[in-house]
């Protein structure tokens, strides 16, 4: 598999996180952007984490999720979905993309699977210990690549779209699940979610579902603001919550 190395290998300005090395990483042959961080020195078989990004593409946003699980020690890379140079201008945009993916999930196996083997070939990565987070569009796709028989020791969804549109393929999953969902996202029909567990509950998968109250979509994002009346807001209770149990899940799992 080739991968190229953007040639700006940075120390992270994103927040004030521990000091981390970052790149941004062209992969799938030039295809695809993604972005790789982890602490500045790693040991060999250190554990990694797949980042799924939003619907507006790899961004500051997905870039911030990953620092922040690099910070923990863990080798991280989020993945380009779209492809390089394709990012959303704006939310009619990015629905398209993404409506693009949701409506052809062999598609999007196939994008996240390719990822995931561009992680796993990271130097120092112990490939018996990945796991992957998504969040809204991209925590669909971090159910679909459990789905998808890949191997995981984990898989956890922020505010994710929740569906079950083949429900025998929860077989193929061999991973754990955490389900960060907001109690009161609109943008997740209550019939698909009873749907989703369903298919988790009759392949006879781990998961476990928190549902935050007075959370709506986008919990996790600041740049979502705080007018919960638009259905997709920022909520520090829930953030905070949802990686504090997020960290505590990879530590078990790892």
């Amino acid at each position: 598999m080739k991968v190229f190395l953007v040639m700006s290998i940075l120390f992270t300005s994103l927040t004030s996180f521990a000091e981390l090395v970052s790149q941004n990483m062209v992969y799938g042959n030039g295809a695809y952007e993604g972005y790789l961080v982890s602490p500045k020195t790693t040991k060999p078989n250190t554990p990694a984490l797949l980042i799924i990004h939003n619907w507006m593409g790899v961004s500051d946003e997905t870039k911030f999720q990953a620092n922040r699980f690099a910070d923990l020690g863990y080798i991280v890379f989020a993945a380009d979905i779209y492809g390089k140079g394709i990012r959303p201008k704006d939310p009619k945009e990015a629905g398209t993309l993404a409506t693009k993916y949701k409506t052809d999930r062999k598609l999007f196996r196939d994008r996240l699977n390719l990822a995931l083997n561009t992680l796993k070939d990271q130097k120092n990565v112990d490939k018996k210990k990945v796991a992957v987070a998504g969040y809204c569009f991209g925590g669909t796709g971090a159910v679909e690549l459990a789905r998808s028989g890949a191997d995981l020791k984990g898989v956890i969804s922020f505010h994710g779209g929740l569906d079950s549109p083949t429900p025998a393929d929860g077989k193929n999953i061999k991973a754990q699940l955490l389900i960060h969902h907001g109690a009161v996202d609109p943008f997740v029909k209550p019939e698909d979610l009873t749907a989703f567990e369903k298919e988790l509950k009759d392949n006879k998968v781990s998961y476990k579902l928190i549902k935050y109250d007075g959370a709506v979509h986008s919990f996790t994002e600041k740049g979502a603001g705080s007018d919960v009346s638009k259905g997709a807001a920022y909520n520090e209770t829930a953030d905070l919550k949802s990686f504090d149990t997020s960290k505590d899940f990879l530590k078990k799992i790892f």
